[in-house]
């Protein structure tokens, strides 16, 4: 099945109208998700070589644009995607945020370019929201509280140390009277933001 095909086989089952209608809605995906080159290629599998793995990402994007939604829920879009391809979808999914919609996704270590993209930025640690904010004021937030994130660092990958596991049983291990190992918790952290809300 060819990226137009896969397409209009979603344009057939999900909308109303006449065959012309989901034709042109068709042609306005392809458009949109710079698809045009590699619309009449097959998409492929682990045994048939296809479209590159940004181009299938952006075709399974546009699967789910066919029905012209507000808002768009997106699970890890950048998984399995070398580091151009990935920002070249997650430009693509900026594109159709500043169109009107509403994209979020779940994304884990972000190069710095694609953390830039951020508009809001929602991070949770033991199930809880430590931050949820403008992307563009997270690193002041955390170096007002005690967690400066270094110079020339990607923020995101800082955040993620902040915030991993191996961090949070390293302060288990802490002495409770270590003042410091209480600062260092998720505790103090998502204590610090509900403070700030």
């Amino acid at each position: 099945m060819t990226v137009r095909e896969c397409l209009e086989f979603a344009a057939k089952l999900k909308l109303p109208g006449s065959y012309s209608q989901k034709m042109d809605r068709v042609r306005s995906i392809i458009d949109e998700l710079r698809l045009n080159k590699c619309q009449n290629t097959k998409i492929g599998g682990p045994l048939i070589k296809g479209v590159s793995g940004g181009e299938r990402k952006r075709t399974s994007i546009g699967v789910e644009l066919i029905t012209d939604p507000n808002l768009i829920f997106l699970d890890e879009p950048t998984t399995g995607l070398d580091s151009f391809t990935a920002t070249s979808v997650m430009e693509t999914l900026k594109e159709l945020a500043k169109s009107g919609r509403t994209i979020i996704q779940t994304i884990h270590q972000p190069n710095s370019d694609i953390f830039e993209m951020f508009d809001r930025l929602m991070l949770l640690a033991r199930g809880k929201v430590i931050y949820f904010n403008e992307a563009s004021l997270a690193v002041d937030y955390f170096s007002n509280i005690g967690y400066k994130c270094p110079e020339l660092s990607n923020p995101a990958d800082y955040f993620m140390g902040i915030m991993s596991i191996e961090s949070i049983e390293n302060e288990m291990d802490q002495d409770d009277d270590d003042p410091g190992a209480r600062r260092r918790s998720i505790t103090f952290i998502q204590g610090k933001y509900e403070q700030a809300i």
